[in-house]
């Protein structure tokens, strides 16, 4: 099977970007645009993977994380994940609920509109995970290779206004000038508390936990169950290198140790 590419690589700047979609992707690709010599033509559908493989006048190229990890050294690394329970929900709702038809990936996995929520977790649990659509793969399938994070940079969604301020003063010592704040793409679900009226009960809970434990483990290990559940305030983390040295020694000791 292909190896997916989930990575996107700007030549010029010697940058990549590990997309997760739910996670501010479509709004850190706006952003990224901004580093092309050349603007994209009104109306251009700057989120789509021909875009960034084909429509950059070869300034951009999308890889796989093992060729990430072949451009660590030379490239600067960098990602935003998501509270995987929000996450989770995002997907639902946009996916399964918004719209008529599912991608078909996800009709491919047995997906289909305004099923449960209960119904859609039980999809995601039975089907492999080589056949999972993009937007319900785990973040840590996304951005792990064996043992080794491969961004350099993991920032959070939850605190994107100073990660992102962070992000852009390592990036501006590397010559690479990226906006000030983000552009608002693809914002939907308002209600930041809205998560319990999903995980009403420990079954639900614990299903979600079978799929996405490693992602809350990995990235979200400072908090507990019940305050990601409850979206509350996190704790404010340093999204810088160190902290991926240490997911990778966590991915040894729990992932591939079971």
């Amino acid at each position: 099977m292909a190896q997916p590419h989930h990575f996107i690589r700007i030549k010029t700047c010697k940058l990549l970007y590990g997309r997760v979609p739910k996670a501010a992707n479509s709004s850190i690709k706006a952003a990224l645009c901004r580093l092309l010599s050349e603007r994209p033509p009104k109306g251009t559908k700057t989120t789509s993977d021909k875009f960034w493989q084909h429509e950059t006048n070869n300034e951009t190229e999308l890889i796989t994380l093992r060729k990430a990890r072949k451009y660590r050294r030379s490239h600067f690394s960098f990602s935003f994940v998501r509270n995987p329970f929000d996450r989770l929900i995002a997907a639902y709702n946009n996916k399964v609920i918004e719209i008529e038809q599912p991608p078909l990936p996800m009709q491919h996995m047995g997906i289909h509109h305004n099923m449960s929520f209960e119904s859609f977790l039980d999809v995601l649990i039975d089907t492999p995970i080589q056949r999972y659509d993009v937007h319900v793969l785990p973040q840590s399938h996304l951005l792990c290779l064996g043992r080794q994070v491969i961004p350099k940079f993991v920032g959070r969604v939850e605190q994107i206004d100073e990660h992102w301020d962070i992000l852009r003063n390592i990036l501006l010592r590397e010559g690479i000038h990226v906006m000030e704040s983000l552009p608002q793409k693809n914002v939907r679900r308002s209600e930041k508390n809205s998560l319990k009226e999903y995980f009403h009960n420990d079954s639900l809970v614990s299903k979600a936990l079978q799929l996405y434990g490693d992602d809350v483990n990995l990235f979200y290990n400072d908090t507990s169950i019940d305050n990601l559940i409850n979206n509350a305030p996190l704790p404010q983390i340093t999204p810088l290198q160190s902290r991926s040295l240490k997911l990778s020694s966590w991915l040894q000791d729990h992932v591939f140790n079971r």
